[in-house]
């Protein structure tokens, strides 16, 4: 899946970014109840306006989450556990929307770095969020 370099420079990503994983997270989120507003469904006991604390909150969470994952990706699915079984059995999210917060992430990511998300740094985060992802939704089957 992915090269030693690939797990190395996913690392140090997200090494650099976890300082701004607050706002990194909840500009994510944001981009995805703007681009698909049925996975605001799952939050309407929060307040999900644009900088407002849950948002904020549920944004850090996201993100450390996905920088535990970048230190255990060789070991993804056991690192993971305890949030796909939160996830599939709890509050039954529809696993569709791991894919979309992936991709929303990608941009977020691209928007954040900008020159320094570079075809290579875009693909190796690519293939960690789409696994992270796959991961999520596992339970789901």
């Amino acid at each position: 899946m992915l090269s030693n370099r690939e797990k190395t420079l996913i690392n140090e990503i997200w090494d650099r970014l976890t300082p701004a994983a607050e706002e990194i997270g909840s500009d994510a989120l944001n981009r995805m109840f703007a681009s698909y507003p049925g996975t605001k469904t799952y939050f309407s006991h929060l307040d999900i306006s644009p900088g407002s604390p849950h948002l904020l909150s549920h944004g850090k969470k996201i993100v450390l989450a996905i920088v535990e994952g970048g230190k255990h990706i060789d070991q993804l699915t056991v690192a993971l556990a305890p949030l796909q079984t939160f996830h599939a059995y709890q509050l039954r999210i529809d696993p569709t929307n791991f894919k979309l917060f992936s991709h929303c992430m990608l941009v977020t990511l691209a928007c954040y770095m900008g020159e320094d998300f570079t075809p290579v740094v875009h693909a190796a985060m690519d293939k960690f969020l789409s696994a992270f992802a796959a991961v999520l939704a596992e339970k789901y089957r």
